[in-house]
């Protein structure tokens, strides 16, 4: 058979209703859970860096100076993050053809540089000043201060009781454990979310210890460790998820649970006789591209090979509704295609395997 391509670039496969136009989505109705975490993350983070500003200017301390660094990078962070979940459901459009999706990405990049300047390099300044400094700080202002912490650590608690109360929703949807739900999860903006609030928590437990302990003994250097550990934290919180911001960014694969049941589909189809190639990217959160290239059954008649190809994105839509950029190219598969293909369905198989025994809940 003589090489032929055929491809979709709509967003939806054909006579499949556009995303928007039913009712909302299971995308829609998590987007609007994500926005919700983060409005009160956002609310949270405000009013505790204000809080903690005053107390660690009134007890003089580095280690609240810190944390209230982090609880401002925070709070930017968050302004950033609800930027993402508006701009990232923009229509596509004759610039940027496969839609706005890669925004969320874009932001929660933007943010782990904000976690690593605003909150981890101040709180290693703080941690320095604190072992030059000699200033004595006042008994009053060391309690203020500690009051103005344990109602932080409330505050930042609460955020997180809700993330993490979004994570158990969704890992319970999709069979799996919490923890491989944080692991695998494709928002962007709730990890983000959650890694602030769980940095903030131990963060804040980290003030307290170094300030308790500098009342007790009457040494600096106690609040100066503190800065410096949380300076650490949040350093490696920014690694994380800058990684995974960058990862996603360049063009990361769909996870190998769904390269596999894309791959189960196609074998299954009676028009198509070998699949040598599949190709993935994620485009957002629910949107994967599909490029592959297929050999037909022999039989196929070259005027209906565009009618089968059609069918086939139809079904894969309505099998894997996230796979909605769809480029199926019709090959001639010689032997080397097909023991390729072979080796790289292997591969696939042992990772998706691996990722469902990872996330098999209880």
């Amino acid at each position: 058979m003589t090489e032929a391509a055929t491809s979709a670039s709509q967003t939806t496969a054909p006579g499949a209703a556009p995303k928007g136009e039913a009712a909302p989505s299971q995308e829609s109705r998590q987007d609007g859970e994500t926005k919700t975490t983060v409005w009160v993350a956002l609310g949270a983070n405000l009013l505790i860096a204000v809080a903690k500003l005053a107390g660690g200017l009134l007890a003089g301390s580095p280690a609240l100076l810190s944390e209230a660094a982090h609880s401002v990078a925070d709070s930017l962070n968050e302004v950033f993050l609800l930027a993402s979940l508006k701009r990232s459901r923009k229509p596509a459009d004759a610039a940027h053809p496969f839609g706005y999706g890669k925004e969320r990405f874009f932001w929660s990049l933007i943010a782990a540089v904000g976690i690593f300047v605003t909150g981890g390099c101040f709180s290693f300044f703080q941690g320095f000043e604190a072992f030059t400094s000699s200033s004595q700080e006042t008994l009053t202002g060391y309690v203020v201060g500690l009051v103005v912490l344990f109602v932080a650590l409330l505050a930042e608690g609460t955020s997180l009781v809700r993330a993490l109360l979004q994570v158990r929703g969704q890992a319970r949807e999709a069979c799996r454990t919490m923890r491989a739900e944080v692991r695998h999860s494709e928002d962007p903006a709730l990890r983000t979310v959650l890694a602030e609030d769980s940095a903030a928590c131990l963060g804040v437990v980290l003030a307290m210890a170094g300030m308790a302990l500098h009342m007790v003994t009457g040494q600096g250097w106690y609040e100066g460790v503190a800065s410096l550990s949380i300076g650490a934290l949040l350093v490696y919180v920014a690694f994380v998820l800058g990684r995974g911001a960058k990862d996603q960014l360049i063009g990361m694969a769909a996870d190998p649970v769904l390269r596999r049941e894309i791959l189960d589909f196609l074998d299954a189809q009676p028009e198509i006789d070998a699949v040598t190639e599949v190709l993935t990217m994620r485009m957002s959160p629910d949107s994967v591209l599909l490029a592959a290239r297929v050999d037909l059954a022999p039989g196929v008649e070259s005027e209906y090979v565009e009618d089968a190809l059609v069918r086939v994105k139809r079904g894969l839509a309505e099998r894997c509704p996230d796979v909605d950029h769809v480029f199926l190219d019709v090959v001639d598969a010689d032997r080397e295609d097909r023991r390729r293909a072979r080796r790289e369905r292997e591969v696939i198989e042992r990772a998706a395997e691996a990722e469902a025994a990872d996330g098999r809940t209880d």
